[in-house]
This record gives C-alpha cells, sequence and structure tokens, in this order.
C-alpha cells in the first residue's frame, strides 16, 4: 500500500506517467468513467477548500467511484477530541482512498500510519502540498511543452507558501531549472529549503523584492496570495498583504510565452484585467488539478497501467526517538499527544535531525555509534 505525503515520494518517471494518464483522460474520457466504479473517496477536510476538495471529489465521480467525509473539522469527531489516528483507523472501514488535508503539519502522515487504505496529502499547515505540485507540473508540461530548461519565478508568501515549497522540491529533479525568489524580507523562502533543496541540487536562484524588473527574464510567474491564516500577528499580515499586485502594466516588459500561474485562491495579488491576457494559465491549474488527482488516484488504487515497476527501498534511516520534543507548535505531535516523538537523522556528519512529522529540525545535535543514536 502506497501513500502519498511528499512530491518526492514519486520518482520522476512516476510523474511522467501521471501525466501521460492525465493528457489521456482530458482526450479521451469516456475510456474512464467506470474505472473507479465501487470504490469509495474519503474526502476528511479539517480546515476550508473550494478547489482541492472539489476536485477530489470531481476527479472519484467521473472515475465512477463514490464520495463520503467531511469539509470542517467541526463536523467530525474531532470536535469531540478523536485523534487522526483513530479517525483514519475508522475511515479505512469504510472507504478505499483518503485525500486528507489538516491545518497541523504531518497530520496526514500520522494517517497514513495508523489507517490500513492509502492516504494522499491535500496540504498539511505550511509544510506540503503534493497534489497542488503534481497540477502545477502538468500545467507547466502542457504550456511550455517540457519541465526543464526554465527560469521560474516565485511571488509572495514564500515562508508559509506550501505549495511553492512542495513545487520547488519536485523542480529540483529536472535540469536547466533556474529560480527567482521575489518576496519582502520577512516572507523569505525558508532557509532549509535553499540549503537542501536549491543549494544541495546546485540550481541557481537569487531574492529580490523587485518583481517588476524580474519579470522580463521569467519563463513562468508563480504568484501567490499572502496567508493570512498563517499568521500569529495580524498587524504584520495587514503590513505585507498588499506586497505584490501583479497588473496587465507590469506585464508589458514579460516573454510573449510567459505562462502566470497561481495555486488560488487569490486576493488581489492578480488584478482580475489579468484574466483576459493569454498568459494566465491559473484556471487552466484548476482544470487541470481535477485531470491530475484522477491519474493519482487511479495509481494508487493499482487501477493504472505502469511502465515502471516501482520497487520500494527498505528505509535503512537512523531515527531517534522520544530523546526530544519538536518544537514546532503546528506540528501535528504538539497536539496529539499519545505520537511517538520521532526524528530521523538526515545529516549523519553535523549530527542534523529532523521530526518526521513536519521537518522541522530538532534543537539539538546527536552522535550516532554503528546505527544507534546517542544523545551527545
Amino acid at each position: 500500500m502506497r501513500s502519498l505525503m511528499n512530491p518526492l515520494d514519486l520518482s520522476v518517471e512516476e510523474i511522467d506517467e501521471l501525466i501521460d494518464t492525465a493528457n489521456d483522460i482530458i482526450e479521451n474520457p469516456a475510456d474512464y468513467f467506470e474505472k473507479c466504479k465501487g470504490k469509495k473517496l474519503a474526502v476528511l477536510f479539517y480546515e476550508p477548500s473550494t478547489r482541492t476538495r472539489l476536485s477530489f471529489e470531481a476527479a472519484m465521480y467521473e472515475l465512477g467511484g463514490e464520495v463520503l467525509g467531511f469539509s470542517e473539522a467541526n463536523s467530525s469527531s474531532a470536535a469531540k477530541g478523536e485523534s487522526v489516528s483513530d479517525t483514519a483507523k475508522t475511515v479505512s472501514c469504510y472507504a478505499d482512498i483518503i485525500a486528507m488535508r489538516h491545518p497541523l503539519e504531518g497530520a496526514p502522515y500520522v494517517a497514513s500510519r495508523a489507517g490500513s487504505i492509502p492516504v494522499i496529502n491535500a496540504g498539511d499547515g505550511g509544510h506540503n502540498h503534493p497534489t497542488q505540485t503534481l497540477a502545477d507540473l502538468l500545467t507547466i508540461s502542457r504550456e511550455k511543452g517540457r519541465l526543464n530548461d526554465l527560469t521560474i519565478g516565485f511571488c509572495g508568501d514564500l515562508k508559509f507558501g506550501r505549495t511553492v515549497h512542495s513545487l520547488i522540491t519536485a523542480l529540483s529533479r529536472y535540469t536547466g531549472i533556474r529560480v527567482v525568489l521575489i518576496s519582502p524580507d520577512e516572507l523569505k523562502l525558508p532557509g532549509y529549503i535553499r540549503r537542501d533543496v536549491l543549494e544541495k541540487n546546485d540550481i541557481p536562484y537569487t531574492q529580490t523584492e523587485d518583481l517588476v524588473s524580474s519579470i522580463p527574464e521569467l519563463d513562468i510567474l508563480y504568484m501567490t496570495r499572502i496567508q493570512g491564516e498563517r499568521f500569529s500577528d495580524r498587524d504584520e499580515y495587514n503590513r505585507l498583504k498588499d506586497s505584490y499586485i501583479l497588473t496587465t502594466d507590469k506585464l508589458e516588459g514579460a516573454k510573449s510565452d510567459l505562462a502566470v500561474m497561481h495555486p488560488l485562491p487569490r486576493v488581489n495579488e492578480i488584478s482580475i484585467a489579468v484574466d483576459d491576457d493569454p498568459r494566465a494559465c491559473y484556471f487552466k491549474q484548476v482544470r487541470n488539478g481535477k485531470y491530475i488527482r484522477m491519474a493519482l488516484i487511479l495509481k494508487l488504487l493499482g487501477l493504472s497501467k505502469s511502465k515502471h515497476e516501482i520497487i520500494e527501498q527498505t528505509d535503512k534511516s537512523v531515527y531517534v526517538k522520544n530523546i526530544l520534543t519538536c518544537k514546532n507548535p503546528r506540528c501535528i505531535s504538539s497536539c496529539e499527544q499519545e505520537l511517538a516523538h520521532i526524528f530521523k537523522l538526515t545529516d549523519p556528519e553535523a549530527g542534523v535531525c529532523r521530526c518526521i512529522y513536519c521537518e522541522a529540525i530538532a534543537d539539538k545535535r546527536f552522535d550516532y555509534i554503528a546505527g544507534e543514536v546517542i544523545k551527545a
């Protein structure tokens, strides 16, 4: 049984297959009308969503399957204090696959460990949003005809933007990628993504606060909203929320084949007038999201043909249990006390450990001997 928590859970070959399947669905929709007949998708959404939830539901219905679940935590037993683990075990008795969105980072991962059916991470806090990334990759592939040799500008909230984090991580495996990071200083891309993804993979990048001067060099402009729900300080949000607004005037110096993308919802960071520009691709992203989720559901249920036999490797990683407590207040382990605090040793030379749920770095370092981790 496989689940999807992170874009890197899929190989490049598997992503190519998903894109091929999605393109085939677009061209031959009638061939897929009964692929999931008799199957049920549980949509467990603990925070608001329009596009992601409805696209999962539309995807399953168009595959001939059925949908059950909830669209807010208060309409589930979570309001009574039920843990994510128990919810996953319960829903596994009713459904064949789960799509979960949760405000706490690592919650879908907990569900995947506790349940007995595949789980798709539909967004966990500011951590990951892999199916949006797949929709983005399908859109880029259809608009540009390739996933290599591209200059991509990410603009807006790069600190809390899980769609940005996921897409940068996914693109790190392709060649010829160059990244331009456009944001206020307070909302810069987290340092661990710059170090562990961009720098580790030798991907050239620049950081700037100037959107207009960056536009002419871009093949893709990925706009994001400033996410008020992620701010603990409302005054800081109000100060930053209008940092970038894309207008038709600002696109005058852009390439004729620029693709303007946005994971949506937008607030006011893209003028409505831009919608009429042929370079606006964000509503195409919405449509592509349904098709790629159809392809993913088929794959995780074992209902699609695969050109590649993917062999799951035995995990030989070194873990640290119950020595530390994750300090990230948005981590699922911070509120569900029965969860073990487990850290993965990601850099043996430096003794760096990361929380397995949210990937936060431990505030202490460890030494290890012959695979056994000991407290330094």
